[in-house]
C-alpha cells in the first residue's frame, strides 16, 4: 500500500484459533482487547467482529489450528484467550524469543515454515487427556457435518456429560460456548453458500443455513459482523475460513 495511504479491514469470527507472524509492521486494531503487541500474536476464538487499520506496506504469514489445539499446543484453558490477541513471548516466554531469531535468519519461505513446525511440534503436549479431545473430536465433526445447526443437548449426550459438564468443558477446549461457535460456523457456512453461489436470494441462503428465517440471519450478521447480510456481501468478499477445507 502506498505510503501514508490507510485501509481499514473487518475482522469476523471464522471458528479457528490463529498464530500470525508479522514480518515487518503490524496492524492497529480500533478494539482495546485486540491490540497487536509483538510481531508473534495468537489469537483466540472470537465471536463478534473487531477492525484494524493497516497502513503502509504488511508482510505477514499465518498458521490456522483447529478450534481446540490451543489447549494441546500452549497448554492454557483456550477460553482464556476468548475475544483476545496476546503477544506470543507472553506465552512462550524464551522459546517465542528462539522462535523469532530463528524466522529472521531464515533466508526462505519455505525455511520460515520448517522452522515454525519444528517449534509447534516441540510444544505439542501429550499429557492432555485424550478422552476429551477425543470427545471435542467427535463433537467438531458433528458440529461440521451439521454446518452449525447441530443441538447442544445431542452433543453432550454424545459427550456421555451432562449439558452442564459438556459446555465446561467444550469452553476449555475450544475457547467458546457451544452456542457461540455454533453461531460461528452458520455464520461461516453461510459465507461459504454465497461464495459458491453468488446470486442466491437471501431467502434461501437463510433457509440453506439452518436460520428459522430471514430475520433471524439479518441478526445474526449483526452480531458476528456489524452488517446485515446485504451490506456485508456489498463491501466483504464473502469467503469462509473455516469451510474452504469441507467440500
Amino acid at each position: 500500500m502506498p505510503s501514508g495511504l490507510q485501509h481499514l479491514q473487518r475482522i469476523v469470527p471464522n471458528g479457528l484459533p490463529e498464530l500470525t507472524f508479522y514480518l515487518g509492521n503490524t496492524p492497529e486494531s480500533l478494539d482495546s482487547r485486540q491490540r497487536y503487541r509483538g510481531n508473534l500474536v495468537l489469537c483466540g476464538q472470537h465471536n463478534a467482529f473487531h477492525d484494524i487499520v493497516i497502513t503502509g506496506e504488511i508482510s505477514l504469514f499465518s498458521i490456522s489450528f483447529r478450534p481446540y489445539a490451543l489447549k494441546i499446543l500452549f497448554g492454557i484453558p483456550a477460553n482464556e484467550l476468548n475475544n483476545i490477541n496476546v503477544s506470543l513471548f507472553d506465552i512462550c516466554g524464551n522459546e517465542a524469543y528462539i522462535l523469532e531469531f530463528k524466522l529472521a535468519e531464515s533466508r526462505s519461505f519455505f525455511e520460515k515454515i520448517k522452522v515454525t513446525e519444528q517449534f509447534l511440534l516441540k510444544r505439542l503436549n501429550l499429557n492432555f487427556s485424550k478422552n476429551n479431545i477425543q470427545r471435542i473430536a467427535d463433537s467438531l465433526t458433528i458440529i461440521d457435518k451439521s454446518y452449525g445447526s447441530a443441538d447442544i443437548g445431542l452433543l453432550a449426550s454424545k459427550a456421555f456429560l451432562s449439558r452442564k459438564q459438556y459446555e465446561r468443558m467444550f469452553a476449555e477446549y475450544v475457547g467458546a460456548s457451544p452456542g457461540q461457535f455454533l453461531r460461528t460456523v452458520r455464520f461461516q457456512h453461510s459465507l461459504h453458500i454465497k461464495h459458491c453461489k453468488k446470486n442466491i436470494p437471501l431467502t434461501e441462503l437463510a433457509y440453506l443455513c439452518g436460520y428459522y428465517d430471514q430475520s433471524h440471519m439479518i441478526h445474526e450478521y449483526k452480531l458476528l459482523s456489524g452488517l446485515t447480510p446485504s451490506q456485508y456481501f456489498a463491501e466483504c468478499e464473502p469467503v469462509s475460513d473455516y469451510f474452504q477445507e469441507f467440500p
